[in-house]
């Protein structure tokens, strides 16, 4: 198989990476990419649908995957499929999980599904009421794609009224002209990934990330700082839990509602001391959570995707290690706020001669021949080991050999699992 990724951050590279290592696949290209995946595959510069569909036709490319969710929203899946081109990834409909937190509100309602209770506003008069009648701890997210940092955690009323304020004051775009309050669940949050070809799906992998941008699970959400992979609290009796009650019905009231589901369903839960509930849905490969499940992945990812694309899981091709993978973000300073473009990373190459490590490329461009940093999280460090603790102690060995005053990491990835 010929295979066209598309995207340009780590996700992408462990896409990339895991695509080439499967036995059915003859090439790998990849639409943007960075500095980082351009030495594992042909990097090329396609802007828009009609694009990227242009080149599939004229280079007989076999499976599309695509890595971000803008893409999907836009509509990019539909238009392959009307060309006849095999793609893995939802239609503009299926997207609205990801897209618009109301419609998976609204969905959960419908078919029963569990999630916390919530309230949907396009004013901020009437949710300052609603946040007044109820109080905090409280949740405030804006509706739609705001890149991971439209959601805050409010402990305080004052936190929630000055998130509402944000939104209606437009720091997140248009994702924030809605905004969905969310009574606060306590538990512990895991990542939970199932694959679907329209019909039915199937457990993927789980992992566990890191969110907030501080050690301790301090400071402001963030993309996500750091991920690991399997979580231990995501037992083979709680995977089922999910599956029954979370991701099963959710594909059958897709499909219901006239809306088959092909991709991937990422779950983000909670699991309550009532049991798992949906915080809310993502409709891609979650990242850096791939990073971490397909670095431990061992079958013919490319098969497995494309047996998704054309209606039918194939599940032989689904297998992984006993290992467990850890990936420690390193971002730049300031991220997720203002931060400088362009700084000097050097020692990738003496980092990636940990044993056990492999370094991905989320945020990179070469400049005058040297490696630079072109986003605010910039490199992933993956490592992998029969046990969490010593992957996590290759993961930051490897992080020591790297020469990027610019740049920080959290030091307490995968706390969680060592406790």
């Amino acid at each position: 198989m010929k295979i066209l990724v598309i995207g340009s951050g780590g996700r992408e590279h462990a896409l990339v990476k895991a695509l080439k290592r499967s036995a059915s696949v003859t090439s790998v290209t990849c639409a943007t990419g960075n500095a980082g995946i351009s030495k594992d595959a042909p990097c090329i510069a396609l802007s828009g649908n009609a694009a990227i569909v242009d080149y599939c036709k004229k280079h007989a490319i076999d499976l599309v995957v695509v890595g971000p969710e803008q893409p999907l929203v836009d509509g990019l899946a539909d238009d392959l499929r009307a060309a006849n081109i095999p793609v893995f990834g939802p239609s503009a409909k299926g997207a609205q999980l990801e897209a618009s937190k109301d419609f998976t509100k609204k969905l959960c309602d419908k078919y029963n599904i569990p999630t916390a209770r919530y309230a949907t506003f396009d004013n901020r008069t009437a949710a300052f009421e609603y946040i007044y009648e109820h109080g905090a701890p409280i949740v405030i997210k804006a509706d739609g794609l705001a890149a991971g940092k439209g959601v805050t955690v409010a402990m305080k009323p004052k936190e929630a009224v000055d998130a509402i304020d944000d939104c209606f004051d437009g720091a997140f775009g248009e994702a924030g002209a809605r905004v969905v309050i969310e009574e606060f669940m306590e538990g512990e949050e895991a990542s939970f990934f199932a694959i679907c070809d329209g019909k039915t799906a199937t457990l993927f992998a789980s992992a566990q990330d890191h969110k907030r941008v501080g050690d301790g699970d301090t400071g402001p959400n963030t993309g996500g700082m750091g991920t690991y992979s399997p979580t231990p609290i995501m037992t083979k009796e709680m995977n089922a839990s999910v599956m029954k009650e979370i991701i099963e019905p959710t594909m059958k009231g897709l499909i219901a509602d006239g809306i088959p589901y092909v991709g991937v369903l990422f779950a983000g839960l909670m699991l309550t001391k009532d049991g798992p509930k949906l915080i809310e849905y993502n409709s891609r490969f979650g990242d850096p959570e791939t990073q971490v499940m397909l670095n431990r992945f061992k079958g013919d990812l490319a098969a497995l995707l494309l047996s998704c694309a054309k209606g039918s899981i194939d599940t032989k091709h689904l297998s992984f290690t006993s290992d467990v993978a850890i990936c420690v973000v390193m971002a730049a300073k300031g991220y997720p706020a203002e931060y400088e473009k362009g700084t000097i990373i050097r020692g990738l190459e003496e980092a990636a001669q940990v044993e056990g490590v492999s370094i991905l490329h989320a945020g990179t461009a070469e400049k005058d021949g040297e490696m630079v940093a072109n986003g605010g999280r910039v490199l992933n460090i993956i490592a992998s080991a029969s046990t969490i603790a010593e992957a996590r102690a290759r993961a930051y060995d490897a992080i020591a050999k790297i020469d990027w005053p610019k740049g920080f990491c959290r030091k307490d990835i995968a706390w969680r699992a060592l406790k």
